[in-house]
């Protein structure tokens, strides 16, 4: 545990999954985060949390002094193509009331930091809706850089929703064959 932090990051575990689906049911009800409309139920992010974890992908969650899970974040494949096999894209959700903390922060360095030492080449972030400001701003400040907007891709809460691109390259990153 961080003292100053008030957080401490951790790998993710299986009694974790209610606390993990009650953080994205919030940003799926009321954010643009998620193009989903209907919060999936904890079976359905056991089975996303074991097809992450079966391909040795990192899956971490952020947890307060008393132990409360208050954010998680993952690493998945970008696409399943074999092409793509060395591109990740990642996601990262904190509960209401714990962002601004520096959460976010800490579970995205530490995915950045796994992915490389796991020899990926490439972090891709979709990042629904261009006024999304705060996860643009945590990408930025870890290193990514703008590829593009998606303009209009998803329609949610009666209005259009861009999809903001954004990429991080790793280790020597298409420098070299990996």
């Amino acid at each position: 545990m961080n003292a100053a932090a008030g957080f401490a990051l951790r790998a993710a575990a299986p009694g974790d999954i209610g606390a993990i689906a009650r953080i994205y049911a919030h940003h799926v009800l009321t954010g643009l985060a998620s193009f989903e409309e209907e919060p999936p139920s904890e079976n359905e992010i056991a089975q996303r949390f074991a097809d992450v974890t079966e391909r040795g992908l990192p899956w971490l969650v952020a947890c307060d002094a008393a132990g409360m899970v208050v954010g998680y974040a993952y690493l998945a494949p970008y696409r399943l193509r074999s092409a793509y096999r060395y591109t990740l894209e990642d996601s990262i959700y904190i509960t209401p009331g714990a962002q601004r903390r520096g959460i976010g922060l800490a579970l995205l360095g530490e995915l950045i930091a796994r992915a490389t030492a796991l020899g990926y080449r490439q972090i891709v972030a979709v990042i629904g809706d261009s006024g999304n400001i705060a996860s643009i701003t945590l990408h930025e400040r870890l290193g990514f850089r703008h590829v593009g907007v998606l303009p209009d891709t998803g329609f949610k809460f009666g209005r259009w929703i861009d999809s903001v691109l954004m990429q991080r390259a790793l280790g020597e990153g298409a420098s070299t064959a990996p």
